[in-house]
């Protein structure tokens, strides 16, 4: 198992999904996602994963700027630039992928 989490420093839910993989002793990277980002193959896996719409983070300030400024086509360019706008935790593992805390899904991954 090759786990990776993308999360924002004061996001809660984040915080509890590097608790869940810890309490089962499983190893994991921390991403920090204002500070590094997705890369582009990153954000298509993860997209492909969840959907574009799962990815944007409706509670952050400012988030109906990003539907003025995007067209459709564009809202991705917009998310890559701007990683503020999307929702935390980001958990992958290899092709899967999860926002949020999910740990259903991820017992399945165990």
């Amino acid at each position: 198992m090759n786990i990776q989490i993308f999360g924002k420093s004061k996001c809660f839910d984040t915080k509890k999904a590097e608790r869940y993989f810890k309490e089962r002793r499983i190893k994991f990277q921390r991403i920090d996602l204002i500070g590094v980002g997705l890369s582009r193959g990153e954000f298509t896996s993860v997209k492909s994963a969840v959907g574009l719409e799962t990815m944007i983070d409706n509670t952050a300030p400012y988030v109906e700027i990003l539907t003025y400024l995007a067209y459709e086509g564009d809202k991705e360019e917009k998310l890559l630039e701007n990683p503020a706008f999307i929702k935390t935790p980001i958990v992958r593992n290899g092709k899967k992928a999860t926002i949020g805390f999910c740990p259903d899904v991820w017992k399945d991954w165990e």
